[in-house]
């Protein structure tokens, strides 16, 4: 996958088993971002993708939540969370909660602990308190494939904690598959994945292979930190 002149990603392939946790390490700039925004659709890439046994094209939009890394939008604006929440099931943003979308939302927001947030304008918001907010957005609609981009960035451990909570229980729910990009490598040996890339798939399996001293040195140059989806192709 080119990004201008520059290859962000090449020669990715991958099977992960459906209903699997997919921790996804590596160095800065590897591309790991640029993945999971490859398996929403978001950028142009050579190859393909399969989502549930489908051809990304032919994959509903509804099967997917997504919590980015960057969390963009203007905090003077008088949003409140439980309409932040509601455009995850609508996919815009509501101009007029209806009663059924606001109780979902509110069903959203209290699977993650934060329905006493629900009329709390987005700006005043802490970090750990916008991203359950953003947790409960991408829960919203029940997804099949939850996609995660350091869902932990600006969360205190406690709140780190909780946050791994919920996913767990989310998951034992609905067999939901989770794709998470981690700089945690507590999360990632407790995930039933590992995927390690650098730009190139690194070590990808059980979190005691793909962690091996050989795919660390690989992707990282060092030890220092040794503490149904199909995707193919030759640019993804």
């Amino acid at each position: 996958m080119r990004l201008g002149e520059f290859w962000a990603l090449e020669g990715v392939s991958l099977r992960v088993p459906e209903g699997a946790f997919v921790a996804i390490v590596g160095p800065n700039g590897a591309g790991k971002s640029t993945l999971l925004k490859a398996l929403l659709g978001l950028v142009p890439f050579q190859g393909r993708v399969r989502a549930l046994g489908r051809p990304l094209a032919q994959a509903d939009p509804r099967w997917f939540g997504y919590v980015p890394q960057i969390k963009a939008f203007d905090r003077t604006f008088p949003a409140l969370a439980v309409e932040l929440v509601a455009t995850g099931l609508l996919g815009r943003w509501p101009f007029r909660l209806s009663p059924g979308v606001r109780a979902e939302a509110l069903r959203a927001l209290e699977r993650v602990g934060a329905e006493g947030l629900a009329e709390r304008p987005l700006g005043r918001l802490s970090g750990g308190q916008l991203q359950r907010v953003y947790l409960a957005r991408a829960f919203a609609r029940r997804p099949r494939l939850l996609l995660l981009d350091e869902p932990a960035t600006g969360v205190d451990r406690a709140g780190e904690v909780d946050l791994y909570r919920y996913l767990e229980a989310y998951q034992v729910e609905t067999g939901a598959t989770v794709l998470m990009v981690t700089h945690d490598w507590e999360a990632a040996h407790h995930a039933s994945h590992v995927l390690v890339l650098n730009r190139r798939v690194v070590g990808f399996g059980p979190p005691e292979r793909a962690l091996s001293e050989e795919c660390l040195r690989q992707a990282f140059g060092h030890l220092g930190h040794a503490h149904g989806l199909y995707l193919g192709g030759s640019g993804a």
